[in-house]
């Protein structure tokens, strides 16, 4: 790198450990989700992964401290506390050291790609809004992790979806937390951003020892990118740990209500899940008896 040249990693360099235990939340009374307990750990990758409606989504909101529980205690860094009382921080300095990457976030109207990602910077910025010497160059570093530098002074209502929701994860990284959460990233970005997005993930835990959270519903791409894996059924956590124990057929069969297979795939090494469906069975069936 010469002399003055920007480098476009986060300066975020060292990421906290974030655990929750005892979780419980209800909503209008029913509880959704039931006793759970999550750890991420710095420097690596926790994906959670289930049906519809087990839990993911509330789990990690409740880490975010976005969703109140009716029993938790979260663990961030040295700072342990009642979820229902809230952490020993205020929701700057807990926005200073977690970032959560929502779903279905609205289309921004009259601001630039540029002023979206700038809100990210506001847990940083003195009681005015007006001091923030690292601000800047935060920007420039996610505008470029996110591939975005030629669409920054572009109107955001002018953008994809693929386009917008990159945007949300620029703002996210332009925060420079050690905790990252994220609900369902890969929605709406097409194959190629997808797997750019897994990647970034992948390095922003190895080189940043960053705590990564994220809520997938592709298994292949959860067993890609995670160092470990929680399954969820019906608001509980029924399994958690590496890929290769959690990811087992007899498991997502149960968890998920379809026959699910799962095998080694032998160009990557990597765990290949396949759901077998009606038209899937009966191709079996005619080949066995051919």
């Amino acid at each position: 790198m010469s002399p003055g040249e920007e480098t476009t990693e986060p300066s975020c360099s060292r990421g906290h450990a974030l655990t929750a235990r005892s979780v419980t939340v209800s909503y209008d009374g029913t509880d959704v989700v039931h006793d759970a307990a999550l750890e991420l750990r710095s420097g690596q990758v926790t994906a959670l992964v289930g049906p519809n409606g087990s839990g993911k989504s509330s789990l990690l909101r409740t880490l975010a401290r976005l969703q109140r529980a009716r029993t938790a205690t979260l663990t961030l860094g040295d700072s342990t506390a009642a979820a229902t009382d809230g952490l020993a921080l205020t929701a700057r300095e807990f926005s200073r050291r977690v970032a959560l990457l929502t779903q279905g976030r609205p289309t921004p109207s009259g601001l630039t790609v540029r002023d979206v990602v700038e809100f990210g910077r506001f847990p940083h910025r003195g009681r005015w809004g007006r001091t923030d010497p690292d601000g800047a160059g935060a920007v420039r570093r996610a505008l470029a992790l996110t591939d975005l530098e030629a669409l920054a002074e572009r109107g955001a209502e002018h953008l994809s979806g693929g386009q917008l929701q990159r945007v949300w994860l620029a703002g996210c990284l332009a925060q420079d937390t050690g905790v990252l959460l994220l609900d369902e990233p890969t929605t709406y970005l097409d194959l190629r951003y997808q797997v750019e997005l897994l990647d970034l993930i992948r390095d922003l835990a190895d080189d940043h020892g960053i705590a990564v959270g994220v809520v997938l519903h592709d298994l292949d791409q959860a067993a890609a990118v995670a160092d470990r894996i929680a399954l969820l059924h019906a608001g509980r956590v029924i399994a958690d740990g590496p890929p290769e124990d959690v990811l087992t057929a007899e498991r997502l069969t149960a968890a998920y209500g379809i026959r699910i297979d799962v095998d080694t795939d032998p160009l990557t090494g990597r765990l290949r899940t396949r759901a077998i469906g009606r038209h899937h069975a009966r191709t079996e069936r005619l080949s066995t008896t051919s």
